[in-house]
């Protein structure tokens, strides 16, 4: 029990981190609208908003422990649906057209007749936010979820609630502290133009999940039209102002989302490549040759939707110190694609000990691990790992 408990919060701490990762940032204009909308708002009604954005966390949560427990599903497999993917994508690009046009994200009428008091937005709020969650893991959560498989039913619900409830938790208490929420900058011209800018930000998570279901043609298009938008509204509101603040709103924007535009479009280097790792399709026929040649074997589980896969791509593989270490160890490197439903490498990832993606594993050259990677990790452990498996 004592492990259980430890387990537990662990769990509440990974789903507080996952709000650091990429594969939450479109959900982020939602939620900000929502926390700016409590501001002067009374306790009752705050403490309404946080309770909906809980259940909202709770529902999405809930839903996804019974189709672990009942229908042995893996945490993100439900983004292995193209129905799943494009359905979100449309959800993006609706809430970012709003927020666009200045309207906002606001729910049919009749739901917020049901919450009372308008707290239908709340609850979407973190629906969106757990679903968008599901891509990737983040610290700590691997290893909650690879604890929580081997578990009855009941601990599985009560983990997934408890990484709902980290998720949830920095909203909830911002929306519990009054101080905090007076501190809130007051709205103006450049609030409507921070506004429309978290709307780019929506209609590019829009745009991500659903380039892996376009033909490969038409994703550079997809990437151009957004490109495209973003250029003309910067130079609109440059253009139109109405103040020094409003303006600087496209130009702060552009020098803190620039760094995730290559990271999204990133489709992965292939063999040849001088940058990046020599990737080949993973297969059992590729891994036993490895280990008949005598070679040591990087095993990377990735999906072109998740984004925090791309960020490791990006940042651990092509490192120049992986890249060298490769070379000096004839490493084997095998990408395992889980972009699509795939049994047989779902079993391979729960065989190594991973519950999710990003996941890599590093094989000594007679096959044992060496090392399990889940999550994020920092590129001196993949180089250890690599140099420990060759001798």
């Amino acid at each position: 029990m004592e492990a259980f408990a430890t387990q537990l919060l662990l769990a509440i701490l990974a789903g507080a981190v996952l709000n650091l990762t990429p594969c939450v940032l479109p959900a982020i204009p939602v939620k900000l609208r929502m926390i700016t909308a409590a501001v002067g708002a009374g306790a009752g009604a705050r403490w309404g908003a946080a309770a909906a954005v809980l259940a909202g966390t709770w529902t999405f949560f809930g839903g996804l422990a019974l189709a672990a427990g009942g229908a042995a599903w893996n945490w993100g497999e439900l983004f292995q649906s193209p129905t799943v993917r494009l359905g979100l994508a449309l959800v993006l690009v609706v809430l970012g057209v709003m927020s666009m046009a200045g309207r906002g994200f606001r729910p049919p009428q009749r739901l917020y007749a049901l919450g009372g008091r308008g707290y239908a937005e709340p609850y979407l709020a973190g629906l969106l936010a757990a679903l968008l969650s599901t891509p990737c893991t983040g610290p700590f959560l691997g290893g909650v979820l690879a604890f929580a498989v081997t578990r009855p039913p009941g601990h599985v619900m009560a983990i997934f609630l408890a990484i709902g409830l980290g998720l949830a938790l920095p909203y909830l208490l911002l929306l519990a502290s009054p101080g905090l929420l007076a501190r809130l900058p007051r709205g103006g011209p450049w609030s409507r133009r921070v506004h429309q800018a978290l709307g780019l930000v929506l209609l590019a998570g829009g745009a991500f999940f659903a380039a892996p279901d376009l033909p490969a043609a038409g994703v550079p298009l997809l990437w151009g039209a957004l490109a495209l938008t973003a250029s003309t509204w910067a130079l609109w509101v440059l253009w139109q102002g109405p103040d020094m603040k409003a303006r600087a709103v496209p130009v702060v924007c552009a020098a803190l989302l620039a760094p995730l535009v290559p990271v999204a479009m990133d489709r992965g280097g292939g063999p040849g490549s001088p940058d990046t790792l020599a990737w080949r399709p993973f297969s059992e026929a590729a891994l036993a040759t490895a280990a008949h040649q005598d070679r040591p074997v990087l095993v990377e589980f990735t999906a072109d939707w998740c984004i925090t896969c791309k960020v490791l791509e990006r940042t651990v593989y092509r490192h120049p110190r992986i890249l060298a270490a490769a070379r000096e160890t004839d490493l084997v490197t095998l990408r395992v694609d889980l972009t699509a439903t795939a049994p047989a490498f779902q079993a391979r990832l729960l065989d190594w000990g991973g519950a999710g993606i990003p996941f890599a594993v590093v094989l000594d050259r007679g096959g044992t691990v060496v090392k399990r990677l889940p999550d994020m990790f920092p590129r001196e452990t993949l180089e250890a790992a690599i140099r420990a498996a060759h001798g």
